[in-house]
């Protein structure tokens, strides 16, 4: 039986059959993350835990809608209240969140005491988060400062992120991204002080994601991994967590997008989505992200997810030659077929199209407004954005802006 039919079969793996997706079960990273349906019950221990280390005020970073209509808010703010720790709310934080929202939240944080950060929602409060715990320890510091690298924090305040989306895994690793509209600049950071201390991944709580949303966050959760496992520092480590990521998403994507409550399926997509955090903390990403960041800065209501789903065809295209061997295996369940020879670049990135397509996600640069005159200035900003450079720096293909170009004007329409 060839792969593709044993993949439509469910013969690709049968480990999930054995698992009970409503027992909360403890997973040891660098950040303890409380995972499973019902696993928000656990805000009450992790506040406690915070108030037995000294801190009884805290900042909850969220979005205006989300952080309520999922009903995390119920539990946090009661685990809050029962345990005495005051709270302050920032809810302006958006998509693609920007050095306005750090230096805004960091201000209030100050102001009214804060002593740790609880973020809740998807990657861009948990990012936001992130940088105003630095802001706490460092005060005389702007948001500004961090992203420009003009300092190199080595400690903040206690994270706790309650993740609301299975895409970003900014839950479970040390970086963050945030905007700097002045400039056009999305650089991210990676620091180790910047863990959350804990994280939640309670797929009840993603089950308000729309059909797009759940799309898109997915598809960051490939991208993290096809880049994790093909960069310069790739390990088997990196590489094999890749392999099964793309398998569940390959999976359960269609589930969810065809039921919005199927919680085995965001059970296992959260699952994929947290793995592909830890993946990328260890073997880094390269194209696909370096080369989005100008994108959704540029236009800030671009999805990141879409940006990189745009983007990752011709990233195949460029790297496959590289990595075939690895590319080939990962790519099984969305590209079957592939035998590992540099020859196959076109037929891995036409496959990796089609698999976009047909989870409804068809759009290239040129539906969403850019044309070919904006590549120079997009290229532009992949070499003067901080942080950058650093990725393509390992990029398995090398760091040279014929490279970078050729990759954004074969996103500009279909392979």
């Amino acid at each position: 039986m060839s792969l593709k039919k044993k993949f439509m079969k469910g013969e690709f793996s049968m480990w999930e059959k054995d698992i009970d997706i409503n027992q909360v079960v403890e997973i040891r990273t660098r950040t303890n993350v409380y995972f499973g349906v019902g696993a928000i019950k656990k805000i009450d221990d992790i506040v406690k835990t915070l108030k037995t280390k000294g801190i009884d005020k805290v900042i909850v970073m969220s979005g205006r809608n989300a952080y309520k209509a999922t009903g995390a808010w119920d539990y946090v703010e009661k685990a809050l209240k029962d345990n005495g720790v005051g709270y302050i709310n920032y809810d302006q934080v958006t998509p693609n969140p920007t050095t306005v929202h750090v230096n805004e939240a960091a201000k209030m944080a100050r102001d009214f005491g804060a002593k740790a950060v609880i973020a809740i929602g998807g990657g861009s409060p948990t990012d936001a988060g992130k940088s105003v715990a630095i802001l706490l320890e460092y005060p005389e510091k702007t948001a500004e400062n961090i992203y420009d690298f003009e300092f190199a924090p080595e400690k903040a305040a206690p994270i706790v992120s309650i993740n609301l989306t299975h895409g970003t895994g900014t839950e479970t690793n040390r970086f963050a991204v945030v905007t700097n509209l002045e400039k056009n600049f999305k650089p991210a950071i990676a620091y180790d002080c910047i863990y959350p201390m804990f994280a939640i991944d309670d797929p009840q709580l993603m089950t308000k994601l729309s059909p797009k949303q759940t799309r898109y966050v997915s598809i960051d959760a490939v991208n993290h991994v096809v880049e994790a496992a093909t960069s310069t520092v790739a390990s088997p480590y990196s590489i094999s967590l890749a392999k099964q990521v793309i398998e569940l998403v390959a999976k359960y994507l269609p589930k969810a997008i065809a039921n919005p409550d199927d919680l085995e399926a965001r059970y296992f997509l959260a699952y994929a989505a947290m793995m592909g955090g830890v993946s990328f903390d260890n073997g880094l990403l390269h194209y696909t992200h370096a080369l989005e960041h100008p994108l959704s800065a540029v236009k800030p209501e671009l999805s990141h997810g879409l940006g990189l789903a745009i983007l990752l065809p011709a990233v195949i295209k460029t790297i496959y030659k590289d990595r075939p061997h690895v590319l080939a295996d990962i790519l099984a369940p969305i590209a079957p077929g592939l035998r590992g020879e540099a020859s196959e670049a076109d037929k891995a990135a036409k496959e990796v199209q089609n698999w976009l397509q047909s989870v409804d996600v068809p759009q290239k640069l040129e539906d969403e407004g850019f044309v070919e005159a904006d590549v120079e200035k997009l290229v532009d900003l992949v070499y003067t954005t901080p942080s950058l450079s650093g990725l393509l720096d390992i990029a398995p293909s090398g760091n040279g802006r014929d490279v970078v170009e050729a990759i954004y004007r074969n996103s500009l329409k279909p392979l």
